[in-house]
């Protein structure tokens, strides 16, 4: 029991989180890359944000945050920015900071030549200008620096110093055992030690009513004048005195903003009304308010103990946050009788329009609420659960039987409202001044999230997922006897549908389609469809206002459509604000007008209001904040941002970044460039504040970049001028080298073709003369045929002779031999006679004799034939040459034998051994080789 009461304490009243806030922008240490804590805050006059962070000086142009380490690599406990200049204080140093040429900060001390002077464990916290002097204070001493003769006066209290002040054209500050000083002549005078001062560590001083207002880090706000201290009563006193003031600003309208060390901000007029506390669970990041400063936009800016928070205190947006997640997301919203009330996935809320008290939850409605609708003084809430009538407080239900999309009236019928259901469409009542179910028209059974009716009772259904539906209804609503789907226009995610000045409007991702009523087919709408060409379709759900306005949403823009009042043309407005930041559930965005100028747009974590008539765009420069070259494939560096600039060929890969100082968080920037020379036509518009330029051909070019700030362009333009040049090859020096080069190979060339000619020539004299030397030598060896024919004749001639005369001698010692046998047997006899001529016989046929013969015959006719055999065989004896020489004769065997007078047999042996000799193979012939050599 004790759960469901708590549950219903915390539907019924949760507290603290009915206020509307300005916008917060939320910026954690792992966004902007440095250390959590910032302890003070500047803005140059280029309105760049600047915080001394713990890690160094923070720098953020808008669009880009950089870091500029600490000096000595110590906190950055105070900054100021003067004069184009930096100023920075930290641990044992001080200086400043200037801009460079290619947009870099540079650091230059200060405190070097003065640091014996300084002492030990000393911090600067602080830094005031003043006319010419740059005052730097620690806890110790104050440091004043003439900026124009760079000589400095040391201020050292006798007790430790709180905090320096400016305050009109005085400076001031307090020590926490004497009071409070004024700094008169480079010295510091007495104001005074009341007990308030003594009692009281002083946060800030501020000008009022010719006199003083002091703001103490516990007890509020005192009044000093007349060397008298009162105390300032404001609204917030009892939640001063809880709280620990660490920081103060007054504001540009008057009012206060004071930072406390565990209870978030305040804001208080100057009339001492609390406007806003606003803590952690309100949307700051950190209870801790270390820092706080107004910049050039009535900005409040706050630098936590963890990140960095920026209010947007002047915007026409106010936002309310549910960050406990009991109010859920907003699907619908309206005001009546003077109630706001909100439909929720978690159920129905309601409070007092206007006040400060706290959302209550309405019994009876937990659940998807869909749609609120005010008829005749009576409002209906459709919801998952069907339909109820709320009254009050109250709400009674009416229809349970299918969950409601929403309601339409009917024409002509007072006493009837339509009801778009899960199941189809169905009709409510008004019987004897009560609301009641009356009956589903039957024949249809689709879910009828976006309807609507003409006065021929033709409805018109849009289904996500079917598309686009007709139907005729008989004229009591109770059925129809058929419906039509459109196959043209199709059906679209997020697809929606409306009647908007007297015509029927079907939205999807292609366009926006107005049925004409004649044909009864869709066409497409080229003024409003444009809109989705321009920017990115997120949904097609569309609404109309009580001021005939048409609205819906895209990715970059909130759009409405009206008509002028001197004109029927369609005027499209925007309100700039990204589909990322409204943080709408896609295909249900609600808008809801609240008064003639005030909206309502439902969020995922609660909702916020603009003002339209608010929503004034102020004019803003735009800058150059960094131009980086680089070399294919290697880290960009820095270029100058100012003047001309050439880039080498290598560097051209360029990468502008650009950005516009403001700092609103639904109103962002958007860039639009040209590059002549390279582009014809400016770029479109686009909210990212860099691109990159690739491979660019050498040449001049001229960089342009403009700005838009919702409607209003930004003051200038920025236009940078830089050349690309050519690379080296192909350079005047290096074409003067080329023709150079040119002209010296052309006379080479011609040289070379004369003196390829000459020789040409020369070789073909050279070759005329070999042909007639060859042709000499031709007629020549002719000769030496003839003489080698002539010679070879005789060589045979003569050879014939030898063989002639050998077979003369082959003969003859074969007939001496036949005679010498008949001899010998008549021998036998023992005729001694006989034995006389056989001795002469033998002397006839000696074998030496024969062979010394031929062997002249032989030299003469084959000349060194037996020298050329014994070179290649010298184991050859003389009766192997001899053998050689009869077989160079082509003899046969039986024909050696005699020669040698010996027997055939005794031949063959020898030719035998002979082939051993010559170391002959069995393959080659003796004889064949013999004739060969």
């Amino acid at each position: 029991m004790s759960k469901k009461l708590l549950l219903l304490v915390l539907f019924s009243y949760f507290l603290g989180f009915s206020q509307e806030l300005p916008p917060i922008l939320k910026y954690a240490s792992n966004m902007y890359g440095a250390g959590n804590q910032n302890w003070m805050i500047t803005q140059d006059s280029n309105q760049f944000i600047y915080f001394a962070n713990n890690e160094g000086l923070l720098e953020f142009n808008g669009a880009n945050w950089t870091l500029y380490p600490s000096p000595n690599e110590t906190i950055i406990r105070s900054a100021k920015s003067i004069n184009n200049r930096i100023y920075t204080g930290c641990y044992m140093e001080f200086g400043y900071w200037e801009r460079k040429k290619d947009g870099l900060l540079k650091y230059t001390s200060l405190s070097k030549p003065i640091i014996d002077k300084m002492l030990d464990d000393e911090q600067i916290w602080n830094i005031i200008d003043y006319d010419q002097w740059v005052i730097f204070q620690s806890l110790n001493q104050i440091f004043l620096y003439d900026t124009k003769t760079s000589k400095f006066k040391i201020i050292s209290p006798k007790g430790a110093i709180s905090r320096a002040f400016k305050v009109n054209d005085a400076i001031y500050y307090q020590t926490y055992t004497e009071g409070l000083f004024e700094i008169e002549n480079g010295e510091g005078k007495l104001v005074s030690n009341d007990p308030v001062l003594l009692k009281n560590k002083i946060v800030n001083i501020f000008s009022r009513n010719g006199g003083l207002l002091l703001q103490t880090q516990f007890n509020g706000f005192y009044t000093y004048s007349n060397a008298r201290f009162e105390k300032w009563h404001t609204e917030a006193d009892a939640d001063l005195s809880a709280s620990s003031i660490y920081s103060s600003q007054i504001l540009s309208d008057g009012s206060f903003a004071l930072g406390s060390v565990s209870n978030g901000i305040f804001i208080i007029s100057k009339e001492g009304k609390m406007l806003y506390h606003i803590t952690q669970n309100k949307g700051l990041s950190n209870n801790t308010a270390l820092s706080i400063f107004e910049d050039h936009d009535h900005n409040i800016w706050i630098g936590l103990d963890n990140g960095i928070n920026c209010i947007n205190i002047n915007s026409p947006v106010r936002s309310f946050a549910d960050d406990t997640g009991i109010l859920g997301t907003v699907y619908t919203s309206i005001l009546h009788d003077g109630k706001l009330y909100v439909g929720t996935n978690q159920g129905l809320f309601y409070k007092n329009y206007g006040s400060a008290e706290d959302f209550k939850f309405i019994n009876g409605t937990k659940g998807q609420v869909w749609t609120l609708y005010s008829y005749k003084g009576t409002l209906f809430c459709g919801h998952d659960s069907g339909t109820f009538i709320v009254n009050g407080n109250t709400a009674n239900s009416i229809f349970i039987t299918s969950g409601t999309w929403k309601f339409e009236n009917v024409p002509g019928r007072e006493d009837l409202l339509l009801q778009g259901n899960y199941y189809g469409v169905s009709v409510i009542e008004n019987k004897n001044g009560q609301w009641i179910f009356r009956n589903k028209i039957e024949g249809f059974d689709y879910s009828s999230k976006y309807f609507e009716i003409t006065k021929n009772f033709e409805i018109y259904v849009s289904h996500e997922y079917k598309g686009v539906f007709r139907f005729q209804v008989d004229r009591d609503l109770r059925k129809t006897k058929e419906f039509i789907t459109y196959s043209y226009p199709t059906k679209g995610k997020n697809a929606g549908l409306t009647e908007f000045n007297g015509s029927i409007y079907y939205s999807y991702k292609s366009g926006i389609f107005k049925l004409d009523p004649k044909t009864k087919k869709f066409e497409k709408d080229t003024i409003l469809s444009r809109v989705f060409e321009k920017d990115g379709y997120t949904s097609g759900k569309l609404m109309v206002d009580n001021s005939n306005r048409l609205w819906f949403f895209t990715k970059n823009y909130i759009n409405y459509f009206s008509y002028g009042k001197l004109s029927s043309q369609l005027k499209h407005n925007i309100i700039p604000i990204p589909s990322s930041l409204t943080n709408s559930m896609l295909g249900y965005e609600n808008i809801t007008q609240i008064s003639d100028s005030v909206y309502l747009i439902g969020t995922t974590d609660g909702y916020y209001t603009i003002n339209i008539d608010d929503l004034k765009f102020s004019k803003y420069k735009i800058f150059m904040s960094g131009i980086m070259v680089n070399k294919s494939n290697e880290s960009p560096r820095h270029a100058l941002i100012d003047g001309h600039s050439d880039f080498k060929f290598a560097d051209n890969n360029i990468t502008f970044s650009y950005t516009v100082p403001e700092f609103n968080k639904y109103i962002n920037a958007e860039y639009q460039f040209l590059l002549e020379n390279y582009q014809d036509q400016w770029s479109e518009w686009s909210n990212k504040p860099t691109i990159n330029f690739k491979n660019l051909p050498p040449g001049d070019y001229t960089f342009k970049v403009r700005a838009k700030i919702g409607s209003e362009l930004s003051e200038n333009t920025i236009s940078y001028t830089f050349t690309i040049l050519k690379p080296w090859y192909r350079t005047t020096l290096a074409v003067i080298i080329y023709i150079i080069i040119f002209i010296v190979m052309a006379y080479f060339i011609n040289r070379a073709y004369k003196n390829y000619y000459h020789r040409q020539k020369e070789k073909l004299i050279e070759e005329n003369n070999r042909l007639l030397e060859i042709k000499e030598l031709e007629s020549q060896q002719e000769l030496m045929k003839i003489k080698n024919q002539q010679l070879e004749q005789d060589f045979e001639s003569k050879n014939r002779e030898l063989a002639a005369s050998t077979m003369s001698l082959i003969k003859k010692n074969e007939l001496l031999s036949l005679i010498k046998e008949d001899l010998k047997r008549t021998s036998e006899e023992g005729n001694r006679n006989i034995k006389s001529v056989i001795t002469t016989i033998n002397k006839n046929i000696s074998e030496e004799d024969t062979w010394n013969i031929f062997k002249d015959a032989f030299n003469n006719a084959d000349k060194d034939f037996l020298k050329k055999v014994k070179n290649l065989h010298p184991s050859l004896t003389p009766n192997d040459l001899r053998l050689c020489a009869y077989l160079r004769l082509n003899l046969s065997s039986k024909e050696i034998a005699p020669l040698l007078n010996i027997s055939v047999r005794s031949v063959e042996i020898k030719r035998y051994r002979l082939r051993k000799k010559m170391d002959l193979s069995h393959e080659d012939g003796l004889v064949e080789y013999i004739l060969s050599i």
